[in-house]
């Protein structure tokens, strides 16, 4: 049972011109509470935390905070421009502030590794962002309300504020895309769509299951009593379902994939490799040499060799500053090394996608950036109707003329990434592609670049992410260093040497519990083989009583002749869907698991 809340909305109805936000929307934060809003891009899940904060104002409904209780925010695109230097702006955030002087703030500002003395207007990026969240967090508020806290963050300050998070004595309410970071910390989700909260008293993984239930027994009720309501949120929904069934296949053939790549790598240092005939007709992609590269004294990479196949998705880690970009500019071509070489494969034709993202006009529409006066678009070489491909991009039909300024901030990088990957390319660069995108966006890019049949490389902090998509990962441990790992982030922690104790980041990067264990023995435990033999057929026994169910729902009359059993049909699909997701899912990690001890 959810504690008393500190801080609610009740019954919050709010719009912006023609466009429901909230629509009769509750949701309350307890103490000690550990929440996750989740909702595709456009929403409102930005407009609600902002309404908790008490920011701006419902049209109708109640908030409520507990007197007394300190409520303290993150938001998504934070103005540090009014201050005279970080520590003044992180001060700022103390109700009791005794300037920027104060110990908390010194504190906060040496745990995030921020030099206070500075002006905010120099800041990158993701010191910018380090700077909000030590300003929220200083005060250690009753509740912390965080927009994206991750974006433009480096993994090491992602798993320090994961740490940090686990251990808060207050409540907070999470808006993230990190799945991997949701999972961990939230114990509860509320799901905003179409205007109302619906909330989910579990961790983030029961998340997809549960809210593709709902959307299952709507469509089916709408089918049944010939409703036609919000058309394209269910054509959303099924489409999304759609892709996760088709992400098991993937998911299997990635498999495969870096168990080739994993072969293919050499040890640093001793590669050697030759470009055979074939790869002149357009094989190989990308072939450093040795490449070494320093600014100053400051040495970026050195010794660095790698050769880089067309199909290939190549993940590029490390902290901010390790210097993902500039190595990530050597190997397309666009930035001399020092030493060593790189040869491109022939024709290469690169798309790239930076973190600036070039700006919109705010007054075109999504229909003119990517079509102009057209009605098509040339979706690499084949022309395709621009509705078409806008809602594939999970816009609906009603936003095709909208401004873009009325899109929100996710929105408009999905709108970016459909215009970047329209372009004729056989190589795709994206440099932090996942900010501010939604889980069902992350979907989509996913499945655009898994069967994108050219080259990918991927600078990401995103670890979720990088485990469903590529074939190898370099990390960059800011010494100089960099290591290519076949497979994703996952399979780095598992694979890389114990890091040195001056670049140990605090606190230490978390390892699961499973890649513990399996450093400790070389074959399944016999309970782990008995689940991998037993699973197959208990996957089949689910996929024949889901097509029953199916057969009963098929039924045009039942609904009219037995409310009950209809519900209760209902009911035990979405538990047999659920339940066959989680089998499929527990096969392919043990068949995944009991292949890397073999090998």
């Amino acid at each position: 049972m959810a504690p008393p809340p500190l801080l609610a909305l009740s019954d919050a109805r709010y719009r912006i011109g023609d466009q429901v936000i909230l629509d009769g929307a509750s949701v309350g934060v307890g103490r000690g509470e550990r929440l996750c809003l989740v909702g595709r891009n456009g929403a409102g899940k930005s407009t609600l935390l902002r309404l908790l904060a008490g920011e701006i104002q419902a049209d109708a409904g109640e908030r409520f905070i507990q007197p007394g209780a300190r409520v303290a925010t993150l938001p998504q695109e934070p103005d540090l421009s009014a201050h005279a230097s970080v520590a003044h702006y992180v001060a700022a955030g103390l109700e009791d502030a005794h300037g920027p002087d104060d110990h908390r703030v010194a504190t906060v500002l040496d745990e995030l590794r921020l030099d206070g003395a500075v002006s905010p207007s120099s800041l990158s990026g993701g010191e910018a962002r380090r700077a909000a969240l030590a300003r929220a967090l200083v005060a250690e508020p009753d509740i912390l309300l965080l927009d994206e806290p991750t974006n433009h963050l480096d993994l090491p300050t992602i798993e320090w504020l994961e740490a940090r998070l686990e251990t808060w004595r207050g409540g907070y309410v999470l808006i993230s895309h990190d799945r991997r970071f949701l999972s961990r910390l939230a114990k509860a989700v509320l799901w905003l769509d179409r205007g109302v909260v619906r909330r989910l008293d579990e961790g983030y993984d029961k998340f997809e299951a549960w809210s593709d239930g709902i959307l299952e027994r709507e469509e089916t009720e709408r089918h049944k009593l010939d409703r036609l309501i919000e058309r394209e949120t269910i054509w959303a929904g099924k489409s999304i379902r759609a892709r996760r069934t088709r992400n098991e296949g993937r998911l299997r053939a990635l498999k495969d994939l870096r168990a080739l790549r994993k072969t293919q790598i050499a040890q640093t240092g001793r590669v050697k490799m030759e470009a055979g005939a074939a790869e002149q007709g357009g094989t190989l992609a990308i072939e450093a040499k040795t490449i070494a590269k320093r600014f100053g004294e400051r040495v970026i990479v050195a010794n660095f060799s790698t050769r880089i196949l067309r199909g290939h998705r190549v993940g590029l880690i490390g902290r901010n500053g390790a210097g993902k970009t500039t190595l990530l500019r050597m190997l397309i071509g666009e930035l001399a090394p020092d030493s060593g070489t790189v040869r491109l494969g022939v024709n290469l034709v690169p798309v790239v996608i930076d973190q600036r993202r070039v700006q919109l006009d705010p007054t075109s529409t999504p229909w003119k950036v990517l079509a102009d006066v057209n009605d098509h678009v040339m979706v690499r070489g084949r022309p395709l109707h621009v509705m078409s491909y806008l809602r594939e991009f999970l816009f609906r039909d009603d936003q095709a003329r909208q401004p873009v300024g009325t899109l929100s901030g996710g929105e408009r990088n999905r709108l970016l990434l459909a215009k970047a990957l329209a372009a004729p390319s056989n190589l795709l660069v994206l440099d932090e592609p996942t900010n501010d995108l939604d889980a069902d966006t992350l979907d989509l890019l996913q499945e655009t670049l898994a069967d994108y049949d050219g080259t990918v490389l991927l600078v990401s902090h995103d670890r979720d992410f990088l485990d469903r998509l590529v074939t190898s990962t370099i990390a960059m441990e800011g010494d100089g260093t960099a290591v290519e790992y076949a497979g994703g982030y996952s399979d780095y922690l598992l694979q890389r040497p114990p890091p040195k104790e001056a670049l140990v980041a605090r606190p230490a990067p978390r390892v699961e519990p499973a890649a513990t264990r399996t450093e400790s023995r070389r074959k399944l435990s016999y309970k782990q083989q008995r689940a991998l033999d037993d699973l197959p057929g208990r996957i089949e026994t689910l996929h024949a009583e889901i097509a029953a169910l199916n057969t009963k729902l098929a039924d045009a009359t039942l609904y009219a002749r037995d409310p009950v059993a209809f519900n209760a049909t209902m009911t035990k699909l979405s538990t047999t869907q659920a339940a066959l997701t989680a089998a499929e899912d527990e096969w392919l990690e043990l068949e995944t698991l009991r292949e890397e001890l073999a090998g």
